[in-house]
Protein backbone atom coordinates (compact mmCIF):
# COMPACT_ATOMS: atom_id res chain seq x y z
CA UNK A 1 0.00 0.00 0.00
CA UNK A 2 1.37 3.66 -0.72
CA UNK A 3 2.55 5.53 2.08
CA UNK A 4 0.37 8.86 3.09
CA UNK A 5 3.60 10.79 2.94
CA UNK A 6 4.27 10.36 -0.93
CA UNK A 7 3.79 14.06 -2.13
CA UNK A 8 1.95 12.91 -5.41
CA UNK A 9 -0.68 10.60 -3.46
CA UNK A 10 -1.50 13.72 -0.91
CA UNK A 11 -2.30 15.76 -3.97
CA UNK A 12 -4.69 13.54 -5.42
CA UNK A 13 -6.42 13.04 -1.59
CA UNK A 14 -6.14 17.13 -1.61
CA UNK A 15 -7.77 17.48 -5.24
CA UNK A 16 -10.48 14.76 -4.29
CA UNK A 17 -11.89 16.24 -1.69
CA UNK A 18 -11.84 19.62 -3.32
CA UNK A 19 -13.71 17.84 -6.25
CA UNK A 20 -16.24 16.67 -3.78
CA UNK A 21 -16.62 19.83 -1.86
CA UNK A 22 -17.52 21.63 -5.26
CA UNK A 23 -20.06 18.92 -6.40
CA UNK A 24 -21.61 19.38 -3.10
CA UNK A 25 -21.80 23.32 -2.96
CA UNK A 26 -22.90 23.01 -6.15
CA UNK A 27 -25.99 20.85 -5.27
CA UNK A 28 -26.72 23.56 -2.35
CA UNK A 29 -29.90 26.60 -2.93
CA UNK A 30 -28.31 30.04 -4.41
CA UNK A 31 -28.20 31.94 -0.81
CA UNK A 32 -30.87 34.67 -1.85
CA UNK A 33 -29.33 38.46 -2.76
CA UNK A 34 -27.80 39.86 0.78
CA UNK A 35 -29.31 42.98 2.55
CA UNK A 36 -26.99 46.05 2.87
CA UNK A 37 -24.35 44.88 4.61
CA UNK A 38 -23.84 46.54 8.04
CA UNK A 39 -20.28 45.32 8.83
CA UNK A 40 -18.69 45.79 5.20
CA UNK A 41 -14.78 46.25 6.43
CA UNK A 42 -13.86 49.99 6.81
CA UNK A 43 -10.47 50.52 7.94
CA UNK A 44 -9.29 52.61 10.62
CA UNK A 45 -7.54 56.17 9.90
CA UNK A 46 -5.01 55.44 12.29
CA UNK A 47 -4.24 51.72 10.31
CA UNK A 48 -4.07 53.26 7.20
CA UNK A 49 -2.01 56.35 7.75
CA UNK A 50 0.68 53.17 9.01
CA UNK A 51 -0.09 51.36 5.52
CA UNK A 52 0.39 54.06 4.13
CA UNK A 53 4.18 54.90 5.59
CA UNK A 54 2.50 57.73 7.55
CA UNK A 55 1.30 60.04 4.57
CA UNK A 56 -2.66 60.17 5.93
CA UNK A 57 -3.37 62.48 3.00
CA UNK A 58 -2.07 59.32 -0.05
CA UNK A 59 -4.14 57.78 2.30
CA UNK A 60 -7.24 59.80 2.60
CA UNK A 61 -6.94 60.09 -1.54
CA UNK A 62 -6.61 56.35 -2.49
CA UNK A 63 -9.35 55.69 0.27
CA UNK A 64 -11.83 57.70 -1.44
CA UNK A 65 -11.36 56.65 -4.60
CA UNK A 66 -11.90 53.16 -3.37
CA UNK A 67 -15.18 53.64 -1.73
CA UNK A 68 -16.72 55.33 -4.74
CA UNK A 69 -15.88 51.79 -6.84
CA UNK A 70 -17.21 50.11 -3.87
CA UNK A 71 -19.70 51.53 -2.51
CA UNK A 72 -22.25 51.44 -5.17
CA UNK A 73 -23.33 47.96 -6.59
CA UNK A 74 -26.06 47.22 -9.06
CA UNK A 75 -26.90 50.70 -9.18
CA UNK A 76 -27.52 50.89 -5.42
CA UNK A 77 -25.46 52.31 -3.01
CA UNK A 78 -24.89 51.13 0.42
CA UNK A 79 -25.66 54.13 3.09
CA UNK A 80 -24.04 52.21 5.72
CA UNK A 81 -20.96 51.17 4.24
CA UNK A 82 -20.73 55.08 2.59
CA UNK A 83 -20.93 56.88 5.91
CA UNK A 84 -18.56 54.68 7.62
CA UNK A 85 -15.83 55.33 5.21
CA UNK A 86 -16.59 58.70 4.28
CA UNK A 87 -15.89 59.54 7.97
CA UNK A 88 -12.75 57.51 8.20
CA UNK A 89 -11.53 59.98 5.26
CA UNK A 90 -12.75 63.05 7.00
CA UNK A 91 -10.29 61.85 10.11
CA UNK A 92 -7.65 61.50 7.44
CA UNK A 93 -8.40 64.84 5.94
CA UNK A 94 -11.39 66.95 6.55
CA UNK A 95 -10.03 69.14 4.07
CA UNK A 96 -10.43 66.46 1.36
CA UNK A 97 -12.98 68.67 -1.85
CA UNK A 98 -14.80 65.15 -2.83
CA UNK A 99 -15.11 63.62 0.00
CA UNK A 100 -17.68 66.13 1.18
CA UNK A 101 -19.10 66.71 -2.12
CA UNK A 102 -19.65 63.12 -2.72
CA UNK A 103 -20.70 62.60 0.87
CA UNK A 104 -23.49 65.05 0.57
CA UNK A 105 -24.95 63.86 -2.82
CA UNK A 106 -24.71 60.63 -1.70
CA UNK A 107 -24.86 60.42 2.32
CA UNK A 108 -27.15 63.58 2.74
CA UNK A 109 -29.33 63.05 -0.35
CA UNK A 110 -29.67 59.40 0.64
CA UNK A 111 -31.45 59.67 3.98
CA UNK A 112 -28.05 60.24 6.30
CA UNK A 113 -28.78 64.03 6.58
CA UNK A 114 -26.83 64.18 10.09
CA UNK A 115 -23.95 61.98 8.56
CA UNK A 116 -23.33 63.88 5.76
CA UNK A 117 -23.83 67.14 7.88
CA UNK A 118 -20.51 66.02 10.09
CA UNK A 119 -18.97 65.79 6.87
CA UNK A 120 -19.73 69.29 5.80
CA UNK A 121 -19.17 70.59 9.14
CA UNK A 122 -15.36 69.43 9.46
CA UNK A 123 -15.03 70.45 5.92
CA UNK A 124 -16.34 73.69 6.14
CA UNK A 125 -13.92 75.01 9.51
CA UNK A 126 -10.71 73.26 7.66
CA UNK A 127 -11.22 74.97 4.26
CA UNK A 128 -11.89 78.05 5.43
CA UNK A 129 -11.50 79.69 2.07
CA UNK A 130 -14.48 77.57 0.66
CA UNK A 131 -17.49 79.21 0.57
CA UNK A 132 -19.58 75.84 -0.66
CA UNK A 133 -19.71 73.53 2.50
CA UNK A 134 -21.30 75.90 4.22
CA UNK A 135 -23.64 76.84 1.78
CA UNK A 136 -24.61 73.19 1.61
CA UNK A 137 -24.67 72.84 5.27
CA UNK A 138 -26.72 75.65 5.55
CA UNK A 139 -29.39 74.76 2.81
CA UNK A 140 -29.56 71.37 4.43
CA UNK A 141 -30.70 72.33 7.46
CA UNK A 142 -33.54 74.86 5.84
CA UNK A 143 -34.47 71.94 3.69
CA UNK A 144 -34.52 68.42 5.90
CA UNK A 145 -34.52 69.72 9.27
CA UNK A 146 -36.57 73.14 8.89
CA UNK A 147 -34.06 75.17 11.34
CA UNK A 148 -34.34 78.58 9.89
CA UNK A 149 -31.69 79.80 12.80
CA UNK A 150 -29.34 77.40 11.97
CA UNK A 151 -29.40 77.76 8.15
CA UNK A 152 -28.74 81.66 8.19
CA UNK A 153 -25.91 81.31 10.23
CA UNK A 154 -24.24 79.17 7.94
CA UNK A 155 -25.50 81.10 4.87
CA UNK A 156 -23.86 83.98 6.78
CA UNK A 157 -20.68 82.16 6.91
CA UNK A 158 -20.35 81.04 3.11
CA UNK A 159 -21.55 84.95 2.13
CA UNK A 160 -18.56 86.18 4.40
CA UNK A 161 -16.42 83.89 2.36
CA UNK A 162 -17.88 84.57 -1.10
CA UNK A 163 -16.65 86.78 -3.77
CA UNK A 164 -19.64 87.05 -6.08
CA UNK A 165 -22.07 84.65 -4.21
CA UNK A 166 -22.39 86.72 -1.27
CA UNK A 167 -25.39 89.00 -2.18
CA UNK A 168 -26.99 85.82 -2.97
CA UNK A 169 -26.50 83.87 -0.20
CA UNK A 170 -27.68 86.46 1.99
CA UNK A 171 -31.10 86.78 0.00
CA UNK A 172 -31.11 83.05 0.19
CA UNK A 173 -31.52 83.55 3.83
CA UNK A 174 -33.93 86.38 4.10
CA UNK A 175 -36.11 84.20 1.82
CA UNK A 176 -36.71 80.98 3.76
CA UNK A 177 -37.68 83.30 6.63
CA UNK A 178 -40.32 84.46 4.57
CA UNK A 179 -40.92 81.32 3.02
CA UNK A 180 -40.97 82.72 -0.35
CA UNK A 181 -39.89 79.94 -1.81
CA UNK A 182 -40.73 76.45 -3.20
CA UNK A 183 -37.97 74.80 -1.36
CA UNK A 184 -38.20 71.56 -3.39
CA UNK A 185 -38.06 73.74 -6.49
CA UNK A 186 -34.10 75.17 -5.69
CA UNK A 187 -33.42 71.57 -4.21
CA UNK A 188 -34.24 70.27 -7.38
CA UNK A 189 -31.88 72.55 -9.21
CA UNK A 190 -29.12 72.13 -6.82
CA UNK A 191 -29.14 68.72 -6.98
CA UNK A 192 -29.36 68.73 -11.18
CA UNK A 193 -26.10 70.81 -11.34
CA UNK A 194 -24.71 68.40 -9.08
CA UNK A 195 -25.22 65.95 -11.45
CA UNK A 196 -24.08 67.71 -14.21
CA UNK A 197 -20.83 68.41 -12.58
CA UNK A 198 -20.41 64.55 -11.57
CA UNK A 199 -18.18 62.36 -12.90
CA UNK A 200 -18.56 58.99 -13.88
CA UNK A 201 -21.82 56.82 -14.97
CA UNK A 202 -21.98 55.08 -11.48
CA UNK A 203 -22.48 58.46 -9.78
CA UNK A 204 -24.47 60.16 -12.42
CA UNK A 205 -26.39 57.19 -11.73
CA UNK A 206 -26.95 57.62 -7.88
CA UNK A 207 -27.57 61.17 -8.54
CA UNK A 208 -30.49 60.46 -11.14
CA UNK A 209 -31.96 58.29 -8.68
CA UNK A 210 -31.83 61.48 -5.49
CA UNK A 211 -32.98 63.46 -8.00
CA UNK A 212 -36.51 61.17 -8.91
CA UNK A 213 -36.49 60.47 -5.22
CA UNK A 214 -37.08 64.43 -4.85
CA UNK A 215 -39.53 64.70 -8.01
CA UNK A 216 -41.83 62.48 -5.84
CA UNK A 217 -41.38 64.91 -2.89
CA UNK A 218 -42.06 67.73 -5.55
CA UNK A 219 -45.27 65.96 -6.64
CA UNK A 220 -46.68 65.16 -3.33
CA UNK A 221 -46.47 69.37 -2.53
CA UNK A 222 -47.83 70.28 -5.83
CA UNK A 223 -50.89 68.09 -5.13
CA UNK A 224 -50.83 69.09 -1.68
CA UNK A 225 -51.25 72.55 -2.83
CA UNK A 226 -54.10 72.30 -5.41
CA UNK A 227 -56.16 70.53 -2.60
CA UNK A 228 -55.81 73.12 -0.55
CA UNK A 229 -56.88 75.50 -3.22
CA UNK A 230 -59.78 73.34 -4.17
CA UNK A 231 -61.36 72.50 -0.60
CA UNK A 232 -59.71 76.03 0.91
CA UNK A 233 -58.66 73.81 4.15
CA UNK A 234 -55.22 72.24 5.57
CA UNK A 235 -54.60 68.86 4.36
CA UNK A 236 -54.41 66.31 7.78
CA UNK A 237 -54.93 62.46 5.42
CA UNK A 238 -52.70 62.66 2.42
CA UNK A 239 -54.79 60.05 1.17
CA UNK A 240 -57.09 62.84 0.36
CA UNK A 241 -55.21 63.19 -2.52
CA UNK A 242 -55.88 60.00 -3.83
CA UNK A 243 -59.69 60.48 -3.08
CA UNK A 244 -60.03 63.76 -4.74
CA UNK A 245 -58.58 62.40 -7.98
CA UNK A 246 -56.01 64.24 -7.65
CA UNK A 247 -53.33 61.96 -7.14
CA UNK A 248 -53.63 58.53 -8.70
CA UNK A 249 -51.00 56.84 -6.50
CA UNK A 250 -48.16 57.84 -4.40
CA UNK A 251 -44.77 58.26 -5.68
CA UNK A 252 -42.27 55.21 -5.55
CA UNK A 253 -39.17 56.20 -3.74
CA UNK A 254 -36.53 54.75 -5.92
CA UNK A 255 -34.22 54.60 -3.00
CA UNK A 256 -36.84 52.77 -1.15
CA UNK A 257 -36.65 55.16 1.88
CA UNK A 258 -40.08 56.70 1.08
CA UNK A 259 -41.77 59.74 2.01
CA UNK A 260 -43.56 61.09 5.38
CA UNK A 261 -46.13 63.78 6.32
CA UNK A 262 -45.31 65.27 9.32
CA UNK A 263 -47.11 68.27 10.77
CA UNK A 264 -48.96 68.96 7.75
CA UNK A 265 -45.79 68.79 5.97
CA UNK A 266 -44.82 65.77 2.96
CA UNK A 267 -41.11 65.53 3.73
CA UNK A 268 -38.33 62.88 2.71
CA UNK A 269 -37.82 60.45 5.20
CA UNK A 270 -34.48 60.10 6.93
CA UNK A 271 -32.08 57.22 7.41
CA UNK A 272 -31.87 56.09 11.15
CA UNK A 273 -28.51 54.21 11.96
CA UNK A 274 -28.14 51.75 14.99
CA UNK A 275 -26.47 53.02 17.25
CA UNK A 276 -25.82 56.43 16.00
CA UNK A 277 -29.66 57.55 17.18
CA UNK A 278 -29.08 56.74 20.21
CA UNK A 279 -26.09 59.37 20.80
CA UNK A 280 -28.18 62.41 19.99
Amino acid sequence: MPSLRNPLLQAVLYFGGFALLVLWRSEQPAPGTPPPSHDRVVIASPVLTALYAGDRFLAANLETIRLSATGIDRGMADTFYLLRAHKVVADLNPCHENNYYIANALLTWGGAVDEGGDILERATACRQWDELPPFLYGFNQFFFNRNIDKAQQWLEIAAQRADRNAAGYRKFAIMIEVEQIEDEKIALEMLRKERAQAEGARLKGMLDKRIERLEGLASLRDAQREFEKRSGTPLTDPAALIEAGILKAFPQDPLRIGYEFVEGDFRLKKVKVAGIEERR
